[in-house]
Order: structure tokens, then sequence, then C-alpha cells
């Protein structure tokens, strides 16, 4: 089996081509990544170059795209490209949202269906659905409601997956999952962030009064629950993904804390994001029942391991967290920080 796997030196990204082979002998994967700020080729490091061909190149041009399906017959395509940190499409602008997003993602489609691919797996991402009350779980069938640039180009891209599959018959499934957590993620995210911070006894900024909640799921059990609907979902399916876990942010810090023995008073409230929403839920039995998937990794568990690998893979952290990232960081966090309650 060949499988072209765009996005695959993210986070998500890599942990799914190292999932596919480490799991199957027979499995190659030609991996097409433009590396923007989160694409990290340390991410790719060790892996089978027999079996593993990375392409710098971009989805949303198609003379980048073409290329690789001229040179190579896919039965798979597997779309993680994608640009995904909500403070950037709010504070920094959503042109470049809907270039990768929207654009990449139908260049991805045409192409497919130009060269005969037999599979295509558009990864999308819970916040498609918008935010719940207080009680209740996203289903497949959940409106689709984004309150932010990022999650309204997912929507969109979800929307051009579906429209190839009714009107050209391509062979395309969709997965929304939760949020994410484990190693190689890129320290923008609440966790790694949280993670980073502590361990220099720096600040902890959580949005608003740290309430907002989110289902977590370890990455290794998404990226085994994206092969399962790779290789045995229905044509035109959507499946939810979730870890059954969804708690408050301010309660992930605290555990992180505990975890690495720092203490609350690092946590730092600042001004909330703006249309931040407050509560996520993925009701996963749709993939659970038919695909006989569930998660391997309970949430502790889970979160000592990825605590364990920062740990681990300091010189990972303090090279992600140089150069043009901390520039970032402190023009989003800064300011808001001297606002800290």
């Amino acid at each position: 089996m060949k499988i072209l796997v765009t996005g695959g030196a993210g986070f998500i990204g890599s942990n799914f081509v190292r999932h596919m082979l480490s799991a199957y002998p027979d499995v190659e994967v030609v991996n097409l990544d433009v590396l923007t700020y989160a694409g990290n080729l340390e991410n790719l490091a060790g892996f089978d170059e027999r079996r593993h061909i990375f392409v710098r190149g971009d989805i949303a041009s198609v003379e980048d795209a073409e290329k690789v399906f001229k040179k190579h017959s896919f039965d798979a395509v597997v779309n993680f490209a994608a640009e995904s940190h909500v403070d950037r499409s709010i504070h920094f602008g959503s042109q470049v949202f809907i270039r990768s997003n929207i654009t990449g993602t139908q260049t991805l489609l045409d192409l497919s269906r130009q060269y005969g691919i037999k599979r295509f797996v558009q990864i999308s991402t819970d916040e498609v659905y918008g935010s719940l009350g207080s009680k209740g779980k996203f289903t497949e069938s959940s409106a689709i409601q984004p309150n932010n640039p990022y999650a309204a180009t997912k929507a969109s891209a979800d929307f051009m997956v579906r429209a190839a599959f009714k009107s050209h018959g391509l062979n395309a499934v969709i997965t929304r999952c939760s949020n994410n957590f484990g190693p190689y993620q890129f320290p923008e995210k609440l966790i790694p962030l949280m993670i980073a911070n502590a361990l220099e006894n720096k600040a902890l900024p959580v949005y608003g009064d740290g309430m907002h909640v989110r289902d977590w799921i370890y990455v290794t059990d998404h990226c085994s629950a994206i092969d399962a609907v790779m290789r045995n979902a229905e044509a035109g399916s959507v499946y939810n993904i979730g870890g059954n876990h969804d708690v408050p942010n301010i309660e992930i810090v605290k555990l992180i804390l505990k975890i690495l023995d720092k203490p609350e008073k690092l946590i730092k409230h600042i001004l909330d994001r703006p249309g931040h929403d407050r509560r996520y839920a993925m009701d996963s039995s749709k993939i659970r029942a038919d695909l006989g998937w569930k998660p391997a990794h309970s949430f502790e568990e889970g979160m000592k391991k990825t605590v364990d690998w920062y740990l681990g893979n300091k010189s990972w952290l303090d090279n992600i967290r140089s150069g043009q990232y901390m520039k970032y960081y402190e023009k989003l966090y800064k300011e808001r920080l001297g606002e800290a309650k």
C-alpha cells in the first residue's frame, strides 16, 4: 500500500506516518509538506528512508502537488495539511488559512479524481461544529456552525470533500477529531505551551476563567482511528473521533503543574480570545460501533507520557521555541500577560 500524506511533518501528520510505518511493513509513505512554522523535519527523524519519501511542496500549488501525483501511484491520500491555530486566524488574517485549507484541499481533490485515487481521507476538526451548551455532545449529524476563521475554512474544506463524493463519485471520507496532545506538538498549543513555560518557571497564560471545556485524545489513538477509517469506512462517511475526556482547560493546566511539581501561582488569567467556543465534546460511538475502534490510552496515561516526552526532548523544544516562534509568542501574549488577574 502506498499513501500520500500531506502535512506529514506536522504534529498529527508525523505521528500518523510513524504509526503506519511501524504497524505495517508493506506500507510506503510519500510525505508532502511545505514546512511552514509548524512543519518540522526533526519530527521525521528515524523514519525508514526505503519506505518514507519526503517532498517539500505546497498543496495549494497545482504544480507542486501534481509533480508528486505524476511520479507516484497512490492507493490513498490522507490530508493533514492545514493552517490550524485559531489565534493566528483571528489576529494575523485568514488569507493563508483560505489558501491552505480550502484551495489546497480542492487541489488535492481534483488531482485525486484525475489520477484515480482509491481513497481520500480528509482530516477535519470538531471546531466545525461550533460551541456546545452545558450538556450534550457533537454527533456526525450536528449542524456545522464554525465560530472563527480557522474553523470556517475547515468547514468549507469538508463541504468540498462532500461535493467531490456526491458530484464526482470520489471515494472520500472525513474524520473530525477532538483536541489532540502528545509528542511533537508545536508549543503554541495549550498543553506543550504550559509544559514549556512551567519548565522555565514562566507565567502560564490561561484565557478568561479557564473553564472552556475540550475533549482530549492522545495523538496515537487519533492515528489508529484514522487508519481504521482509511481502510474500512464506507465512501462518503463522516466519523467523529474523541477520547471521551472533556474537562476545563484550567484542570489541564493544574494537572501539568502537579506532574512537574510546579506551583499554581504560575497560572495567569488573561483576556479571553474573541469568539472563544465555550465547550466541545465528541460522541464517537459511531466509529466504535462501525469499525471497532477505541482509544488505547487513558487521559492520565497519555498526559504522563506527553510530559515525559517533552522532558526527554528538551533540545527539540529549544529548537522550536527559538527565532520566529518567540516573536509570535511575544506579540500575542506579552500585552495580555500585562493584564493578568
